[in-house]
């Protein structure tokens, strides 16, 4: 039996269905596969997505294939974290963060 996918993958096609009209809140994560601090954040982003399954969406989107949301949401190095909720982004980080930062990240917009 295969392992359950917690992340998210979107596109500039999918990304206002899966996190702007989402009920749920969205951790989305701009990233590319040639990025070695997004490399590093990928296992700890698993983590947190079967940690808040239920309460928070981690989204990932890779900037090479999705240019026009990257254009949209301002995405200029990477790794780049947004926090949306109701369609609108509550804050952004950018760069890798640890596990217990992220954590405090998704906390502190959840409420």
């Amino acid at each position: 039996m295969a392992e359950r996918e917690y992340v998210i993958h979107a596109d500039d096609n999918t990304f206002d269905a899966i996190v702007i009209k989402a009920d749920s809140p969205s951790l989305v994560d701009f990233w590319a596969p040639w990025c070695g601090p997004c490399r590093a954040i990928g296992p700890v982003l698993e983590e947190m997505a079967r940690e808040y399954t239920g309460r928070v969406n981690v989204v990932k989107v890779n900037v090479d294939e999705c240019p026009e949301t990257s254009r949209e949401y301002g995405v200029r190095s990477i790794p780049t974290l947004l926090f949306i909720k109701g369609g609108q982004v509550r804050e952004t980080q950018i760069g890798s963060l640890p596990k217990a930062h992220l954590a405090a990240f998704i906390d502190r917009n959840v409420k």
